[in-house]
């Protein structure tokens, strides 16, 4: 996935005149990453020339390129650049538990995944990819209007209100994008990630944490409310308990990798107090090693 073009400034003055705040900054953290991966290929079935290698075992002997070969001694193989379009799903957890921040001054888990999701659609867009969130009926599209479609699509509340997916039968070879907390039990998460890893569907789980949620900064007498009805608990020594939980989240981090890792997908983990750029770039990245040789 290439970024196809860089956006100077006075481009981004047009883009953001009367968008909404969050796809003017979304197009802002995008433009950031773009400088990073801008002239970035990846090896395909296409036709444009990339590079020349060395054969390795498994390679098809119409790869082979006679000529290049003849003036060494090692075989050597012609990659060309991938020019397929690739279909991207994304999907971002619509449960209560999102709207958590822990302070008045944090970004709260659901704003850090709409940013994301809208950035990567914008990267992915510029890449020549298709794009459609999961769950609405609506097929991958390309082209900047699809942006605007998202947008609306989540503005909208067509995100229904769960932790998790449903499964949707989609293209094999496609790819699915899950943001989220990942809250859930971890039966109930890898139910959902090998429901489409056993369609051959190729993922990315990218797993939003409030700081708080994982250093646990809480002191004496504390009440903790549920965000899903759990109910209210009030801990009169709040910091004894303290490493006792970090443990157990710690545990459950590692849970959410363990089930991405063995279906093959990719995974980002995220604090909501670092820099959206950064989640973007390495997430980019890793869908485009993911999506070499493969179809959409």
């Amino acid at each position: 996935m290439n970024a196809s073009r860089t956006y100077t400034h006075h481009d981004a003055e047009a883009l953001a005149a009367g968008l909404p705040p969050l796809m003017v900054a979304a197009e802002r953290v995008a433009n950031t990453v773009s400088q990073g991966v801008h002239g970035r290929r990846r090896v395909g079935q296409g036709e444009t020339f990339w590079q020349f290698r060395r054969y390795a075992p498994g390679d098809s002997m119409q790869q082979i390129d006679w000529r290049q070969s003849a003036k060494n001694d090692p075989v050597f193989i012609r990659e060309t650049e991938w020019e397929a379009a690739q279909s991207v799903w994304l999907w971002r957890d619509g449960s209560p538990s999102m709207a958590y921040g822990s302070d008045a001054e944090s970004t709260t888990k659901r704003d850090r995944a709409d940013l994301l999701l809208m950035a990567l659609a914008s990267l992915l867009i510029r890449g020549g990819e298709h794009v459609a969130l999961l769950g609405t009926g609506q097929n991958p599209g390309a082209g900047r209007h699809v942006l605007t479609r998202l947008w609306n699509e989540i503005e909208s509340g067509q995100i229904v209100d769960a932790g998790l997916p449903g499964f949707e039968m989609l293209p094999r070879h496609g790819r699915l994008v899950m943001i989220g907390d990942f809250l859930s039990s971890e039966d109930q998460i890898r139910m959902a990630v090998n429901a489409f890893a056993h369609h051959g569907i190729r993922g990315h789980l990218v797993h939003l944490i409030d700081p708080a949620e994982e250093t646990f900064p809480f002191e004496g007498r504390v009440q903790f409310e549920g965000p899903e009805d759990e109910g209210r608990t009030i801990i009169g020594n709040s910091s004894g308990i303290a490493d006792e939980y970090r443990a157990v989240f710690q545990a459950h981090i590692e849970s959410v990798q363990s089930i991405s890792r063995a279906a093959r997908w990719g995974y980002t983990r995220h604090r909501t107090d670092a820099s959206p750029e950064a989640a973007l770039m390495a997430l980019y990245l890793a869908l485009s090693d993911q999506g070499r040789g493969t179809r959409g």
